[in-house]
């Protein structure tokens, strides 16, 4: 499991000084690409050098309790299985003042080909790495 870390910005709150829900999608893309960063994998290289990309397939989000203007709040992401061509993120986001979990989501992302946009396996360097993950 990776941790980040993040302060909540006015621009990230309503009027009323709240997180606007979009933004916590936007929180943990953060994590899940720090936590991938931790795991040796850099996603502008990866595309680059191999041709792939990583998108979104789906996202099951609970919204528990909100944040706030100026909370400090942490993104805790683990990868939670492994598949061929995909991968499931477990992930949840904190209030680290008050010790409150605001957000849980589960994330898969598909692996696809940069060019055309199409499913694909990840290659080998790629799967050892992610199955001997600590």
């Amino acid at each position: 499991m990776s941790s980040l870390t993040l302060r909540v910005y006015y621009e990230d709150t309503d009027a009323g000084g709240v997180v606007y829900y979009a933004n916590y999608l936007k929180y943990i893309e953060r994590g899940r690409t720090e936590h991938l960063r931790e795991l040796g994998f850099e996603l502008a290289i990866i595309a680059e050098e191999i041709g792939l990309v990583f998108v979104v397939k789906s996202v099951k989000a609970d919204y528990l309790l909100p944040a706030f203007l100026d909370d400090t709040i942490e993104v805790q992401t683990s990868i939670e299985l492994v598949n061929h061509a995909s991968l499931i993120f477990a992930q949840k986001i904190t209030n680290i003042e008050k010790n409150t979990v605001l957000f849980e989501a589960e994330v898969k992302v598909v692996s696809v080909l940069k060019n055309n946009l199409k499913p694909c396996a990840f290659p080998q360097e790629i799967m050892e790495k992610l199955n001997g993950r600590k």
